[in-house]
């Protein structure tokens, strides 16, 4: 059995909430967004939505969720937030995230408020919330548009008491800085940390907790989560869906691909297994944009490495003895890979640190860039 797989224009979310709710009652799977390459005409009938993501390689992936997933995931965080509330949307509805602020509202029958286009602003969040009038609110954000929330907010008294209107701010997509989440809580904002991925719904882990009947586990030292919200798989894609999803003992788990530890039952996310840094809640391949900046002349000996951020979670840095500018490097990486893929430095060293073994020593480069600040 089969269904159409139509792709839905994320320009307006209204649209998708629409095509959204259709593909939940066993309408058109939907895929939002601009696909970056041609998708099939039809998915197997279980499948109602498909969230494109760029992978850890930045080749796009297409994440095949079923409305029991989405729905499951949705009745998770209703549980756990204290009942069906209104939803103010200001995330774009091709992420998971944003799908699932669609799917929340559609299982409470509320209508969600619409932020709108545009670059987010505190001001015009404010307004859209001013509008909702449900018992329970609530909003979904990465750390960026919290941070200028928070910004806005410490200098506004009108603003700030309108934001705390909301039940529940929960905010994902990456790793919330800690002095940001202070600062959010000293104002009395009512913060949840959220973590999950498109392959689990988007976030089934609350403040370290696995909400509903999420488990969460470390295997070999990686993060595995498990439970109904679990995506099909990726689509088309067998190999690498027989490789992030594996059965044990009757259940099916996830492999996030990120390392970890569980302390009394929570668990606390500590990295990644592979070259991947979450900034402004887009993946990025660190691998990828030291492949691109050792083919510019002069530059072999490129190593990229993570930098924290207060606005965007984390930043690439790249080291080399080479000479270049900073804005011609960034050019090339945009033109590449992506806006988010743009090194925010250009260390010039005399010569790349290694290790006895000869490769370069990413450990000491990292700390050096930590030291930075972003």
């Amino acid at each position: 059995m089969s269904r159409p797989l139509l792709a839905v224009s994320a320009v307006d979310s209204s649209m998708v909430l629409a095509a959204l709710r259709d593909a939940l009652a066993g309408g058109p799977a939907i895929l939002p967004g601009s696909p970056r390459t041609a998708i099939p005409k039809t998915v197997e009938q279980r499948v109602a939505v498909v969230i494109e993501t760029s992978g850890s390689t930045g080749v796009p992936k297409r994440v095949a969720l079923s409305a029991d997933a989405l729905l499951a995931s949705a009745a998770a965080s209703e549980s756990s937030l204290g009942g069906p509330g209104q939803w103010l949307l200001a995330l774009p509805t091709h992420y998971i995230a944003g799908i699932n602020v669609l799917v929340r509202s559609i299982a409470a029958d509320l209508e969600p408020v619409y932020f709108g286009a545009g670059h987010f602003d505190a001001a015009k969040f404010a307004a859209a919330t001013r509008t909702m009038d449900a018992r329970l609110r609530f909003t979904a954000l990465v750390p960026a548009q919290l941070s200028r929330l928070v910004d806005a907010a410490n200098n506004d008294l009108d603003l700030l008491t309108i934001v705390r209107r909301f039940d529940r701010i929960l905010v994902g997509g990456q790793a919330t800085p800690p002095a940001l989440l202070a600062r959010a809580i000293e104002l009395g904002l009512n913060v949840t940390r959220t973590y999950g991925s498109s392959e689990t719904s988007g976030g089934c882990v609350y403040d370290g907790i696995p909400i509903g009947s999420a488990e969460a586990r470390i295997i070999e030292g990686q993060v595995e989560l498990s439970g109904p919200m679990l995506a099909e798989g990726y689509l088309g894609d067998p190999a690498a869906t027989d490789a992030a999803f594996t059965m044990h003992d009757g259940a099916r788990w996830y492999r996030t691909g990120d390392t970890g530890e569980i302390d009394d039952g929570a668990l606390r996310v500590t990295g990644r297994l592979d070259g991947v840094i979450i900034s402004g809640g887009e993946k990025v391949s660190l691998d990828a944009i030291e492949r691109v900046v050792r083919a510019i002349d002069g530059l072999a000996d490129a190593v990229a490495v993570r930098s924290p951020s207060a606005e965007w979670g984390e930043v690439p840095v790249v080291f080399t003895s080479g000479i270049a500018t900073l804005a011609a490097v960034k050019a090339t990486v945009i033109a590449a890979l992506g806006r988010a893929s743009a090194p925010v430095a250009l260390v010039r060293v005399e010569s790349v640190p290694q290790l006895p073994n000869g490769k370069p020593d990413r450990v000491a480069l990292t700390a050096f860039a930590a030291t930075r600040g972003g």
